[in-house]
């Protein structure tokens, strides 16, 4: 998924992702490893607590786990690569794409070092055990509430939970969508409850009703104007099921499935791993490679509650395709770095994946295609410049314009979506197509940086939604390889060289990649290409979901993760030709 770019706050979410093994280490002569670890990463969603408990084993390497307390109490994700040498400690979270790597400060009794995922945070980490946060009576629950402006409803759900480590609270923004937002600070004297929401720039006051069921006051963000909210807890019998997802397959499969690791010969550090589904029979098969849209993706491009790039596969294998999906570099069982590459690096992986299928006899080397989903459809047109021999593309809510034209649609529509009026409109787009011509112009780091410390005032963050304290990161994320390429991204650079079978689709509620103007700079582009197929499908989102407006905050809650007549088409359209 291409996110919404002119956003600032990243979020480093250590709980919705499925965890792997963890692996190696050696011996420190820093500290003694074994045992707990705890530090507080500040990020733009706020000052959060990691716990990393070491342990050893008998054959003297490390294994270990973290928790985010704040965030995601309760669950642990298994490290990798734990390696600790002389005074130097790392590990590797893979779930996640996200790294550590400190050296001990022998003076503070500390490792000091940096936590990596996308940006970079500098991170220190101390031995023993969280120091358990107050306990608030009578808070426990679910809460909701939902802030209205100008017409516009933006749902809010505040989570508060006593345990072993004190009250820990929570806030999600369902229309943003943002989850697990930690809330600081939260007090309560008497029936008077007070908690500030630093990522958002939030400050809240209000007081309980008698049943202690109703929590009225005062809203404030900076930047807008106060309001009164009120938020109902929940009874236990309102809180809603676990989300169907009627689509994922089920066991017995029909067809066959192998793990495989593939190393991009390119990138000597990146090994590729994925799962090939095959259809029943001898073969030789056509085959689809797919490619995951933007932000640290596994093999299943999970989000949101959903698994398109599984529910896409199983789909295709039953029509007789053949599938090979893959995690991401640096992501789950893939190695390598994701924080450091930018698109054209995903493209040489892409690559190596359509070079190992072509090596197999039981795959149809003369009808392997790439199949990308957002920025996957970006990376599928640069892929292509290097390779002559894959025989389709199909790009799944890709780019037909160029980046910057893109992200100012996106921040447009999500700005429309929670609220703006067009003053706040206005004044966005215009800080926003300044910010990011000057990153796209600028080639020298040093010079951007100095550019962007005078642009990034505390009015201008404010005009995109982001705190003052985000700067810094701000900073980061501008100036980080990726961004700087995304932005210089033209599709008008790639697609009018390709002469291959192309098949673009795109849902009329999608806000990531606006379908009217993509779809039609796409068409335009490929005028020359005589075999191109440009299709819009009405009422659908970004991920290809049967939506009501589009919006990103109805992702998880609808039940479909692929509209029928989406992969219908796609099934047929690639049959229909080899």
């Amino acid at each position: 998924m291409l996110p919404n770019l002119c956003a600032i706050c990243v979020a480093i979410s250590l709980a919705f992702f499925q965890p792997v093994a963890a692996t190696s280490a050696n011996d420190s002569a820093g500290a003694s490893m074994p045992g707990d670890w705890i530090g507080t990463l500040n990020t733009p969603q706020g000052a959060m607590r990691l716990w990393i408990t070491i342990t050893e084993r008998p054959d003297h390497t490390f294994s270990g786990q973290l928790e985010s307390i704040d965030q995601a109490p309760g669950q642990k994700i298994p490290l990798g690569d734990v390696t600790a040498q002389g005074d130097s400690f790392s590990f590797k979270i893979p779930a996640i794409g996200a790294s550590y790597t400190g050296t001990w400060n022998a003076a503070d009794g500390h490792w000091e070092g940096t936590f990596s995922q996308g940006m970079k945070f500098p991170l220190a980490f101390k031995r023993g055990k969280p120091s358990p946060k107050a306990t608030i009576k009578g808070m426990d629950g679910v809460w909701r509430a939902t802030i209205t402006r100008n017409g516009k409803n933006l749902r809010l759900v505040f989570k508060v939970q006593t345990g072993a480590n004190g009250t820990q609270a929570l806030l999600d923004a369902l229309d943003a969508p943002a989850y697990n937002i930690p809330v600081s600070d939260l007090t309560r004297k008497g029936n008077n409850i007070q908690f500030d929401v630093p990522a958002a720039s939030v400050t809240y006051s209000g007081s309980l009703d008698e049943e202690a069921n109703l929590l009225t006051g005062e809203w404030r963000r900076t930047g807008e104007p106060a309001l009164t909210l009120t938020f109902k807890r929940e009874s236990k019998s309102t809180v809603p099921a676990k989300h169907k997802r009627p689509q994922e397959p089920k066991t017995p499969l029909p067809y066959k499935t192998e793990d495989v690791r593939i190393k991009n010969d390119d990138m000597p550090d990146v090994t590729l791993a994925g799962t090939l589904t095959m259809p029943e029979g001898t073969g030789p098969f056509p085959a689809a490679i797919l490619i995951s849209g933007s932000g640290a993706s596994d093999r299943n491009e999970s989000f949101m509650g959903h698994k398109p790039f599984l529910v896409l596969s199983d789909h295709l294998t039953k029509n007789g395709i053949a599938v090979l999906r893959y995690d991401d570099r640096g992501v789950a069982g893939s190695t390598g770095n994701y924080s450091l590459a930018t698109s054209a690096d995903f493209a040489t992986d892409a690559n190596a994946v359509f070079r190992y299928l072509a090596r197999r006899s039981d795959i149809n080397k003369n009808a392997i295609g790439f199949i990308g989903h957002s920025e996957g459809g970006l990376i599928a047109p640069i892929a292509l410049t290097d390779n002559q021999d894959a025989a389709y593309m199909v790009m799944l809510a890709g780019p037909g314009t160029d980046s910057i034209s893109l992200a100012l649609s996106q921040a447009r529509l999500t700005a429309l979506a929670n609220g703006a009026d067009e003053t706040e409109l206005n004044k966005m787009l215009t800080v926003s197509r300044t910010v990011l011509e000057t990153v796209a112009t600028t080639k020298n780091t040093a010079s951007l940086l100095e550019k962007l410390d005078e642009l990034l005032t505390p009015e201008t963050l404010a005009s995109l939604g982001t705190a003052a304290g985000q700067r810094e990161m701000a900073k980061q994320r501008f100036t980080s390889p990726w961004y700087r390429f995304f932005v210089t991204y033209d599709p008008a650079d790639y697609l009018p060289q390709l002469t291959l079978p192309v098949l673009a689709i795109g849902g009329s509620l999608d806000w990531q990649v606006p379908s009217d103007e993509n779809l039609a700079g796409t068409k335009n582009l490929l005028a020359n290409n005589n075999d191109t197929t440009v299709r819009q499908f009405e009422g659908l989102n970004h991920l290809f979901q049967t939506a009501k407006t589009g919006a990103m905050g109805e992702y998880r809650d609808i039940e479909e993760t692929f509209a029928p007549q989406a992969l219908d088409l796609i099934s047929s359209w690639i049959n229909a030709r080899f």
